[in-house]
């Protein structure tokens, strides 16, 4: 009759060849010692012949023993390498990384960090999918996600990287246009349309400022912040997106309740793959730094 190699008798028996002795075998693997001479003796019939020698002092390969570990010499070693390959975890960081995040952190913080990212690794590709929703990490609709959020998904893991702050901001020639010491009352507001409505500031100008102060409504930060720069009025913006447009003076500093967290996010399944955790780890300790955040301490 004839018999079949099992891969996990070649496995004990490359143990056993490696550790040199069938206890320390057993022990590297995790099992009794019964265990491993069964494998062995499973192997041995199944190639119908004597691998090891039994002597008083241990087992020793026979001629045989020999022949099979030359033959097989670095099948562990490819093994685990393709696995690597497979999983992403393999030492060159190859193939393409889908990250997803708003606008605003792609403009403010991101963009520039990612090109340096890049040129670091030529050889993996980035997918940026720049919109305001949480795709769904477990289909795979992104591997990493850097969101503003004070409640991050409990589905994903990730670390804060800091917070970005809010201030009332206008233009210096709009301040111009109100004459000497103009009151709070005198301003024009820009507002958040609907899909902005969830955000701390616009539920604070919906609580503080009268309707008809509000002369613009924008869906977007970017143009919230635009519109202010172009003189429409006052309005709550990012300050990093407002740093970046000349002319802009802050009118309030920047209240603690309209802080929003910076993540960086990503599915538990994918977190040890090898690309995705450089990039993670990347942005982690990039922005952790950037001084346009803000880093609260202990």
């Amino acid at each position: 009759m004839e018999s079949r190699v099992q891969w996990n008798d070649l496995q004990f028996f490359v143990a056993v060849c490696e550790y040199g002795s069938i206890g320390a075998a057993a022990q590297a693997l995790g099992v009794n010692h019964s265990t491993v001479l069964r494998r062995l003796g499973s192997l041995e019939q199944a190639l119908d012949v004597r691998l090891f020698d039994r002597l008083p002092g241990g087992y020793a390969l026979t001629v045989q023993g020999h022949e099979l570990a030359s033959g097989i010499a670095g099948v562990s070693e490819q093994l685990e390498a393709a696995g690597r390959r497979v999983t992403g975890n393999d030492l060159a960081l190859r193939g393409s990384i889908r990250l997803t995040a708003p606008d605003t952190l792609m403009q403010a913080l991101l963009m520039s960090r990612l090109a340096a990212f890049s040129a670091e690794h030529p050889q993996l590709q980035l997918d940026l999918v720049v919109n305001d929703s949480m795709l769904n990490l477990t289909r795979r609709e992104a591997d990493v996600a850097v969101r503003g959020s004070n409640r991050p998904p409990g589905n994903l893991v990730g670390r804060r990287v800091g917070t970005i702050e809010t201030a009332l901001y206008a233009s210096a020639a709009y301040i111009e246009t109100l004459g000497p010491a103009p009151g709070e009352s005198a301003y024009r507001w820009i507002g958040h349309a609907e899909p902005l409505s969830h955000l701390a500031s616009a539920r604070w100008l919906r609580e503080n400022v009268a309707p008809e102060k509000v002369v613009l409504r924008v869906d977007s930060l970017i143009s919230l912040a635009d519109a202010v720069a172009a003189g429409f009025g006052v309005g709550w913006l990012l300050c990093p997106l407002a740093e970046v447009r000349p002319g802009l003076v802050q009118l309030r500093p920047p209240p603690r309740e309209l802080d929003t967290q910076v993540w960086v996010l990503t599915h538990p399944d994918l977190r040890r793959v090898a690309r995705v955790r450089a990039l993670t780890e990347f942005l982690y300790e990039t922005l952790s730094a950037d001084p346009r955040l803000r880093h609260d301490r202990g």
